[in-house]
């Protein structure tokens, strides 16, 4: 259970989205877009250390 409350609470705070529609996303999308988000944040991240 932890595990969900650390995905909501991962997108909800980089795409700004209420848990209501979190929690309408099917397990497999909510993955991928996690997944999206975390690879934007990487890109992001590269960009800030020059990396």
């Amino acid at each position: 259970m932890d595990e969900i409350w650390q995905e909501l609470a991962y997108l909800a705070y980089h795409l700004h989205w209420g848990l209501d529609p979190l929690l309408d996303l099917e397990h497999g999308d909510r993955i991928r877009l996690l997944e999206e988000v975390a690879s934007l944040n990487e890109r992001a991240w590269q960009g800030v250390v020059g990396g």
